[in-house]
């Protein structure tokens, strides 16, 4: 912003501006009654100072003395330029604070509106200084507003159906045991165990992600090996892999350096991401688990053959209940909230996440990085720039 564009000099201009006014209309306000003054005075006629003399002529008439007549002059001057001066300085300090006071006061009508809960008003201010740009942040702050409310009530409406889903199924079922339509069956209980487990993990998901969003949920970081939990991961995800034929692969440096973190929350992240993979690849896809490190932080990215994402799906992909393929999804019980979850997990431990993919059945790459762990007193960093990956 150029500096004649500033609020504080645009007040400090105004009134230089209307003192300049206030001295010019005094100046010639004197000039001109002095002229007319001086030189049109009226003749005086002499008093006591006569009788003083002994000059008792009553025609004798002066003129007044200089100083006398220069003396009425100034002070008549000085009352008509003093109060036309004053009319100018009211003018303009009027002109010049109803331009600043009138966006101030629609600045607040907004801003009342939107305690008010009515997020869609807007404030239109044609300038270019403090002003204008206190105005933008008010509507930034109102399009937050707009999309913070926007993504409550559609919270609102996906856990609603998110819950009545499985209660409708369950209710349903029951419904049809006590009046004996649905005859009682293994697979008739199975299917109500699996709608109850599907409402108690999404409750569950659900209370995780409030306390994650509320910082409520306890990180508590030290050195950690990522390697270990890496094949920690590849025990635990192994057989379930091998029970859909999809392959699991493990890609990590012989040598990594310890992150600072949370592995338990580490390993949520983990989980996540790789039951995520497994649910979006087929028989004869693969997963690969990799890990490497740069100057300050070790990257682990969880990559999959699967279905992928189109680009217009990526930038949205860790909003709550957020689905690319929602039928699907919900088929195969995903909650729609754990990529949330693991975002503000990742985010919570001092990294970051992002997501890739070519699109449509073209796999996805997920990727969070972890801040090394610092170094103590006399302590050796491992050098992860070993090329022999760990591959099964």
């Amino acid at each position: 912003m150029r500096w004649h564009h500033q609020l504080r000099w645009k007040l400090f201009i105004s009134h230089l501006v209307i003192v300049v006014i206030a001295d010019i209309v005094l100046l010639a306000t004197a000039t001109f009654l002095a002229s007319i003054g001086l030189v049109n005075s009226a003749p005086l006629t002499l008093g006591s100072a006569a009788a003083e003399t002994g000059n008792l002529n009553p025609g004798a008439i002066i003129q007044a003395p200089p100083l006398q007549q220069f003396q009425a002059v100034v002070q008549q001057a000085l009352l008509v330029s003093g109060f036309a001066a004053l009319a100018a300085a009211v003018v303009v300090s009027l002109f010049v604070s109803r331009r600043i006071v009138e966006p101030l006061l629609t600045l607040t009508g907004v801003s009342k509106r939107l305690a008010q809960g009515f997020y869609r008003e807007r404030t239109i201010i044609a300038s270019d200084d403090e002003i204008a740009q206190l105005s933008q942040s008010v509507n930034q702050l109102a399009d937050a507003l707009d999309q913070t409310e926007q993504r409550r009530l559609a919270l609102l409406a996906d856990v609603t159906h998110e819950l009545r889903t499985p209660l409708a199924t369950i209710g349903g079922y029951m419904e049809g045991l006590l009046d004996g339509v649905v005859k009682p069956s293994p697979e008739t209980f199975s299917l109500i165990l699996h709608e109850s487990n599907r409402l108690q993990r999404l409750i569950e998901d659900l209370e995780l992600l409030s306390r994650v969003e509320a910082g409520q949920l306890p990180v508590v970081a030290r050195s950690t090996d990522v390697r270990r939990l890496l094949n920690a991961m590849r025990v635990q995800f192994d057989p379930l892999f091998a029970s859909n034929q999809v392959s699991l692969h493990i890609d990590i440096p012989a040598r990594l350096p310890l992150v600072w973190a949370d592995p338990d929350r580490v390993d949520q992240v983990l989980i996540n991401l790789l039951s995520n993979a497994y649910r979006y690849t087929s028989a004869g896809d693969e997963v690969i688990l990799r890990a490497s490190s740069t100057n300050d932080m070790v990257m682990i990215a969880v990559s999959d053959s699967g279905v992928g994402i189109d680009a217009e799906h990526l930038p949205h992909v860790f909003e709550r209940f957020y689905r690319v393929d929602k039928s699907r999804a919900r088929q195969s019980g995903g909650s729609g909230i754990g990529l949330a979850i693991v975002r503000h997990l990742v985010y919570a431990q001092g990294g970051d996440i992002s997501v890739f993919s070519a699109g449509k059945d073209q796999g996805t790459t997920f990727t969070f990085t972890l801040p090394l762990a610092p170094l103590g007193p006399g302590a050796i960093q491992i050098p992860a720039e070993d090329p022999v990956p760990v591959e099964t």
